[in-house]
């Protein structure tokens, strides 16, 4: 594999942290400019991710700063993503978080600030999402995380009322308390590479360099090590029993940080204990029995938690747990068909379920309620949104021909070529489950009927075209990956390598 020195993955986060800064300070700046910033910058980092992925693609490794960032097909399928649906998510908030909308929530005084600092906070959230994906360094991987932390829990809080405020500090605590774990883990790698004298003048601190000598760490080590990771990482990535941060966080936070959480965030993070935990494989296989127990374990609380769920907000959350489950259970097997299907499974999610909560924001633009015991009837006032809101659910329930059942089959395929039946049997009820309770809700919302005046069929509107052309570009990438997988082929194929074989 060709390794090319290259500063575009330094610009490709470094330009949004860059950009961040005038909208926080110039008070001056046009209301249209703070808007307009974000998606130029999200364009342009979406086009370098292109450029990237098809370098990982044919086989080369960008690095920059002395190898401290290194963008593989893993890093680059990250940026893409990232930066996809970033690039969405910003257009969607041009109207959902219209001036006025906020002065009736938090004031008229208050309004302008908060406008200011939301695109200043989502400028940087971008960037330290991006950092982390193309950094090489396993304390920086850490220390990207953690600053993830501080600029989505600022967002979570943006309302700043009672809920908002509870939702933000739940947040901030749980995810800081939990992620210091992940710092353990990361010291405890670095210091066992450094012991073991076998770099031959490598660098400890870098990814790339400690998988060549990680057969070398005591079993005691490493053992202690991957538990810490898959605390503090996992905690991030919503996984069970880590994740009561996370409904509260997607329900209170604007929907365009809630697109940006569940969408990307926690595949980010989950990225960051592939990258890290996969490097023990070689040596200690039985981690993937763990992982993939802890992966089933996930996906079928998740959707537990989602069934009786009336807030629709809180029941993408829970559905988010559950499908993180099979992520992990692919990622975690550890197999190159596992790796292919977990991180297929990855960019599906990313993919429907940004369309899923844009739905509910339109939801709630138009009618202003968000409990399913509150709406229905409005399949013909939003024709748009309730296509697309199906679509979704069927794609997140794994329904052929959508782009889910595709990376599902892959998981199913993977668990059984492994033996692992008992996992692959759970993976598939908890799909009909998902299906059940996506499909329920979106027919009481758009197909039942309206329980209450002010949200029935004839109060609400459709989605404007700045929010719902979003949802069209996200259902059509459901459709065009579940009727033509192979065009993810090649980078996916590169990526799962790059787990599956880290080490070896």
């Amino acid at each position: 594999m060709a390794t090319e020195i290259s500063m575009i993955p330094a610009i490709t986060f470094l330009l949004p942290l860059a950009a961040g800064a005038p909208v926080l300070l110039w008070k001056g700046m046009d209301r249209r400019a703070q808007q307009g910033l974000p998606i130029v910058v999200a364009a342009l980092v979406t086009g370098m991710g292109v450029w990237m992925a098809i370098k990982a693609a044919g086989g080369v490794t960008l690095t920059a700063w002395n190898d401290e960032l290194r963008v593989d097909a893993l890093s680059a399928l990250l940026v893409l993503v990232i930066g996809l649906v970033a690039l969405l998510a910003s257009v969607y908030s041009v109207r959902y978080l219209r001036l006025e909308g906020l002065v009736e929530r938090v004031g008229k005084e208050a309004a302008t600030r908060r406008t200011r600092i939301f695109y200043a906070l989502l400028l940087w959230f971008f960037g330290t999402m991006l950092w982390g994906s193309v950094t090489n360094n396993v304390i920086m991987l850490y220390v990207a995380i953690e600053a993830t932390t501080l600029t989505s829990g600022l967002l979570v809080a943006f309302y700043w009322d009672r809920r908002a405020l509870e939702a933000g500090y739940k947040y901030l605590m749980l995810l800081t308390i939990g992620i210091t774990f992940a710092l353990f883990g990361c010291v405890l790698i670095y210091a066992a590479a450094a012991a073991t004298r076998q770099l031959s003048g490598g660098n400890a601190l870098l990814i790339s360099e400690v998988r060549t000598v990680v057969r070398f760490m005591p079993g005691g080590t490493a053992a202690l090590a991957i538990a810490f990771l898959v605390i503090g990482f996992g905690t991030k990535a919503g996984i069970a029993p880590f994740h009561p941060w996370l409904p509260d966080a997607h329900a209170e936070a604007p929907t365009p940080i809630s697109v940006l959480l569940s969408g990307v965030m926690i595949k980010m993070a989950l990225y960051a204990l592939a990258r890290t935990v996969s490097i023990f494989y070689p040596s200690w296989p039985q981690v993937a029995v763990f992982l993939v127990a802890l992966g089933a374990f996930t996906m079928l609380l998740g959707i537990l938690m989602a069934l009786p769920q009336n807030d629709l907000k809180r029941l993408l959350a829970y559905s988010s747990v559950s499908q993180m489950g099979y992520v992990l259970a692919g990622v975690g097997l550890g197999t190159y068909l596992g790796c292919y299907g977990g991180l297929f499974h990855l960019v599906n999610h990313a993919i429907y379920k940004s369309l899923l909560f844009l739905c509910v924001g339109a939801v709630i633009h138009s009618t202003g309620a968000r409990r399913i015991s509150e709406l229905g009837g409005l399949r013909h006032r939003m024709p748009i949104t309730s296509g697309c809101f199906l679509l979704g659910a069927l794609a997140i329930a794994g329904f052929p021909p959508l782009n889910g059942f595709w990376s599902k089959l892959t998981i199913y395929l993977a668990l059984a070529k492994a033996g692992l039946w008992w996992a692959a049997i759970v993976a598939i009820a908890v799909s009909i489950l998902t299906m059940f309770v996506m499909v329920r809700a979106g027919f009481r919302v758009f197909w039942g009927e309206a329980r209450a005046p002010a949200v029935s069929e004839a109060a609400a509107r459709e989605a404007p075209p700045v929010m719902w052309m979003p949802m069209a570009v996200l259902g059509a990438l459901c459709l065009l990956l579940g009727v033509y997988p192979q065009a993810a082929f090649p980078l996916l194929d590169r990526a799962a390598v790059v787990v599956a074989t880290l080490g070896r």
